[in-house]
């Protein structure tokens, strides 16, 4: 016994394909060159993985700084490690790299 099916939720515009529809059907590697080209295609079909690529890359590394120092930063709230390299980046304008000798 097959299932009636409610009408309101037919969708005549886009029906279940068939044995046949997918026997016609082909890959998206060979439609999608002609639609857009074949550079545009090869970039569609390249599987995008993880976080996207910053333009400004930056170095993990592990630095001790004084309780007091970070404890102020924190206090900032969110996106105090941007702050903090932000006023290291302001300090190095003003300083030479002599002066960072110990």
């Amino acid at each position: 016994m097959t299932k009636k099916l409610n009408p309101e939720m037919v969708d005549t515009t886009n029906p279940e394909w068939s044995a046949k529809d997918f026997a016609k059907a082909k890959p998206a590697s060979d439609v999608l060159a002609g639609l857009f080209g074949k550079v545009q295609a090869e970039e569609m079909l390249k599987p995008k993985r993880g976080r996207p690529k910053s333009v400004a890359t930056k170095e993990h590394v592990n630095v001790r700084f004084d309780a007091e120092v970070l404890e102020q930063f924190r206090a900032s709230g969110p996106g105090w490690q941007t702050r903090m390299n932000a006023a290291l980046a302001d300090w190095l304008k003003t300083h030479t790299p002599d002066e960072l000798k110990a």
